[in-house]
């Protein structure tokens, strides 16, 4: 059950349900997915026929409730907009799913799914004993602590923890995965027994990663890494990528001295030699269901992280002003730790910038990147829509081919956001969608059951 609305907001949503512009308003914020923090604009656009000059169609805003044209933010993060974060998972999801199984719409051949590829997981290194769910059930605080306790990942002995060396990790934690994608590379062409430029004429080496904050605050990558031809995905691999020496190559690139990044010493802080944690995990992937993992369990995990970010450890899901915000928002104790020591070490590396990614815990890179030949991109993904809600319009006014016309157009900037009745009434919409996404898909899993595609 719904909890109840405070006066306030009551009174707001009755205001806005009542506005006879309120049908209008409702159909915007359905066409931006219930978005939460939609984006207002002002203007106008016009459509003429490109060889008479004539009008075919005006837009303005002037007519629009509150003279506003409402679009959907595209957040990607599930804390500030669910709406967004269900489509980018979407998008996410069949980006990685694509280059797993193929998908003929993103022109990736089926024949991806007979490649080497594996899922494999870097972790960070310890930082200091913190409060887990061992093996043998009871933490070494003495408690046997319970799946979502608040105090697991929290150091045992905060004054010992390395609060600086786990920041540090995360904000070069980008450098470290390009080292052992490159290092990859030559364990790869050494196994193989070619020479670097050999193995770039027969062999190419692709991978769709995603980001995840463990409870400690500390980042990690789960990753599909994949052995091509040398054009990616529309050429086989040579005979001798097996899967046998993508996993031997895994292992040997991860410990390789070349996967380290030294950070110098800078006043109290000593030098450190930054390196991936002992915990490695790999796991051939297979095309249906099994006891083993499969393309769609591996998608969808990794659909399921590129939505989320640093908040998952109690952090804010936005950059920090002052410290002060971390009491505001009561900020747990070990990441108001992490979050301190990346304002202590800013004026130590200030080319790190770790004040400005204080918020992620140091982390300062994409949460889900691909190699340039994986599968296809998200703006490619995004432009399919954008092209298809075209011919949709175009098809509703009557308009001609967009080779034929000419489309003038001013837009401004003018906010974002809801109001609190606005936004109760945003969420309902969302949640109308969502529940209509969710009977559509079970539908069609139910038909693709028996060819184990769900």
């Amino acid at each position: 059950m719904a909890d109840p609305l405070d006066p306030t907001t009551l009174g707001d949503l009755l205001r806005v349900a009542s506005a006879p512009d309120f049908d209008r308003w409702q159909e915007q914020i359905k066409k931006t997915g219930g978005c939460a923090q939609p984006i207002h604009l002002t203007g106008w656009s016009l459509t003429r026929d490109r060889n008479t000059g004539q009008v075919l169609h005006a837009y303005s805003t002037q007519d629009e409730p509150g003279g506003r044209l409402r679009i959907a933010c595209g957040n990607r993060r599930a804390s500030r907009c669910q709406p967004c974060a269900y489509l980018y998972a979407g998008d996410a999801y069949r980006l990685v799913r694509a280059g797993l199984s193929g998908d003929d719409a993103m022109n990736i051949p089926t024949a991806v799914r007979e490649r080497p590829r594996v899922f494999t997981t870097l972790t960070a290194p310890s930082f200091g004993r913190v409060h887990n769910i061992p093996d043998t059930g009871r933490c070494r605080c003495g408690m046997s602590h319970a799946a979502g306790d608040p105090a697991l990942g929290s150091a045992l002995d905060p004054d010992t923890y390395d609060y600086a060396g786990a920041v540090l990790f995360n904000n070069h934690a980008g450098e470290l995965w390009h080292r052992f994608i490159n290092r990859l590379r030559r364990e790869l062409a050494a196994s193989a027994g070619l020479t670097q430029k050999a193995f770039k004429e027969t062999a190419r080496i692709s991978y769709g990663k995603v980001a995840e904050f463990q409870n400690r605050g500390g980042i990690h990558f789960h990753a599909v890494i994949r052995i091509d031809g040398p054009e990616g995905p529309d050429s086989a691999p040579p005979a001798w990528a097996t899967l046998d020496l993508l996993t031997d190559a895994i292992r040997k690139a991860r410990k390789h001295p070349y996967t380290t990044v030294t950070v110098p010493a800078v006043g109290p802080q000593p030098s450190r030699s930054l390196s991936w944690g002992r915990k490695l995990d790999i796991q051939s992937i297979t095309a249906f269901d099994s006891d083993d993992i499969t393309e769609q369990k591996v998608a969808a995990y990794i659909a399921k992280y590129a939505t989320k970010a640093a908040e998952t450890t109690g952090t804010l899901d936005r950059r920090v002003g002052e410290l002060a915000e971390l009491d505001q928002h009561r900020v747990p104790d070990h990441a108001r730790r992490l979050i301190r020591a990346c304002w202590d070490l800013d004026a130590l590396y200030p080319e790190r910038k770790l004040r400005a990614w204080a918020h992620m815990l140091g982390f300062r890179g994409h949460f889900l990147t691909k190699s340039r030949r994986y599968s296809s991109t998200f703006t490619e993904r995004r432009q399919v829509r954008a092209d298809y809600r075209a011919a949709e319009q175009r098809q509703a006014l009557g308009l001609p081919e967009p080779d034929t016309t000419l489309v003038l157009a001013d837009w401004r900037y003018a906010g974002h956001g809801h109001t609190p009745g606005e936004s109760a009434l945003a969420a309902s919409t969302a949640e109308d969608i969502r529940i209509n996404r969710e009977t559509a898909r079970e539908a069609l899993c139910d038909q693709l059951t028996n060819e184990g595609e769900c």
